[in-house]
């Protein structure tokens, strides 16, 4: 039986919130003193519910205040209305962001549940989403949503915690030094998970010396970390932390690892092996070797709440995948990895690795650009593109203007290459050369909006010889 949570919280009542905030009653309705949920947009609150008017760069939510208050019961304001709203609740506090982790923070120490935190550069989504389906084999487990891993969706995951939850199991995501440690104090995870540390989000981390720091800030809250063997970069992180270390692999000695293993285009089976004296077979429904390594960071949770090890294989074996990362696919007769949801050096390596290892015909790679890689972005591409010439890759589509300069190192090797624009210029063109038995890698930032390449028509009839902008490199 699965027991993953997704639902609504428990009721708050005013006299919490001003206690989790410090904040203060403008105006009550004596029929408001409680909140059956909280919510940050005003088309979808619900009756009951709480508005919490966050403010961006680009929103503030007093300015949807009024629509909100015509189907909530109150609202958190850093400012009042211009007018009481008549009965409905209104709380202040300083920050409305402060607020929501506050009250988040709150909820979570009223539910005194063991929290899981992962992080890690690679893989927090899978893996995070293998470790809630196996714990809830046994226990009640509340999960983030999707993946409301920040500083504002990571608190609106945790609200959802009500009191039959037994086990949290959070994604904690990070774009700049102090994000974990935030989020630490919020979620107050008493075990962690690092998948793996590589080179993401350098645009607010400048290195990946600061990568590393900053994920394994969240050694400072927990008392026993699942950590990557075979990463041993992350591995020299760990030379001062005190707690438990539980670590996973296939390469290097682990307490957690896969041997036998056979990866196949749908998937792998492996032996599952926790130490010399427990193991058992699994068949990973999910491609890539990559996906061994969260299944492995999955098991080892699993095993320290005391899951059997039949219940790891039963939840191991159940998963089939997150939307839009790594789902095998196709088009045009051809076989599609589609990996859109998000690149970085660490992820783009490893789809093109699976992209060689599955190709039947030609191999096509279609790249949209790494974001957020700051000063790093153009030597990322170079250097991407310098290993694809060392791969057998037969045709390279480049979207975007760095994924430009990746393609100018692969053009040197004769072979075809072509740039578009965009996703949907890139779709065109890949819809005018694809065949039945290629094998082709879409991958991009979230950004790049490389879904939209497999939404072109496959019957249209587009031509390479000047019917698309594409500017193209072949011999």
């Amino acid at each position: 039986m699965n027991h993953v949570s997704e639902k609504v919280m428990a009721i708050l009542t005013i006299d919490e919130i001003i206690k989790a905030t410090g904040g203060r009653v403008i105006y009550i309705n004596g029929n408001s003193h409680a909140f059956t949920g909280v919510s940050i947009d005003s088309r979808t609150i619900k009756s009951g519910e709480i508005f919490i008017a966050l403010k961006g760069a680009r929103f503030d939510g007093h300015d949807f205040l009024y629509k909100a208050l015509e189907t909530g019961s109150g609202a958190l304001v850093n400012f009042p209305p211009a007018e009481p709203v008549r009965g409905k609740a209104i709380v202040y506090a300083k920050n409305t962001l402060n607020a929501l982790q506050d009250i988040a923070h709150y909820v979570r120490m009223k539910n005194s549940i063991p929290v899981v935190g992962i992080t890690g550069t690679n893989g927090k989504t899978t893996t995070k989403e293998l470790i809630a389906i196996i714990l809830g084999t046994k226990y009640r487990v509340l999960k983030n949503t999707g993946n409301l891993n920040n500083q504002i969706g990571l608190p609106l995951s945790l609200l959802n915690l009500g009191n039959e939850d037994e086990i949290a199991v959070l994604e904690l995501g990070a774009s700049m030094p102090g994000d974990i440690k935030e989020l630490c104090r919020i979620a107050v995870p008493d075990y962690g998970v690092v998948t793996n540390i590589g080179p993401g989000h350098l645009e607010g981390f400048g290195s990946i010396e600061t990568v590393r720091n900053t994920k394994l800030e969240l050694l400072d809250t927990v008392k026993g970390v699942v950590v990557n063997a075979d990463d041993t970069f992350l591995m020299q992180g760990l030379s001062a932390y005190k707690g438990k270390v539980i670590t996973f692999g296939i390469n290097n000695e682990a307490d957690v690892f896969a041997r036998d293993i056979n990866v196949n285009e749908r998937g792998s089976t492996f032996l599952l092996c926790i130490g010399e004296d427990h193991t058992i077979e699994i068949n990973l429904g999910v491609s890539g070797n990559f996906n061994i390594y969260n299944a492995l960071a999955a098991a080892c949770s699993g095993n320290i709440f005391g899951i059997g090890l039949k219940d790891i294989k039963a939840g191991i074996e159940s998963f089939r995948g997150v939307p839009m990362r790594l789902e095998i696919k196709e088009f045009m007769g051809a076989t599609v990895i589609s990996d859109v949801y998000n690149a970085n050096p660490a992820s783009m390596e490893a789809a093109i690795k699976e992209l060689v290892r599955l190709r039947k015909n030609r191999a096509i790679a279609v790249l949209g650009d790494m974001l957020e890689l700051g000063t790093y972005a153009e030597e990322a591409h170079m250097k991407l593109g310098k290993r694809m010439s060392e791969l057998p890759i037969d045709i390279f589509i480049a979207v975007g203007p760095l994924m430009a300069i990746a393609q100018s190192a692969f053009a040197e090797t004769g072979r075809r290459s072509i740039i578009a624009a965009s996703a949907s210029e890139a779709g065109e063109i890949l819809s005018g050369l694809c065949k039945t038995d290629d094998t082709i890698l879409v991958k991009g930032s979230r950004g790049m909006g490389m879904e939209k390449i497999l939404e072109i028509h496959p019957d249209r009839d587009i031509s390479l010889n000047g019917a698309n902008k594409g500017v193209e490199n072949a011999v």
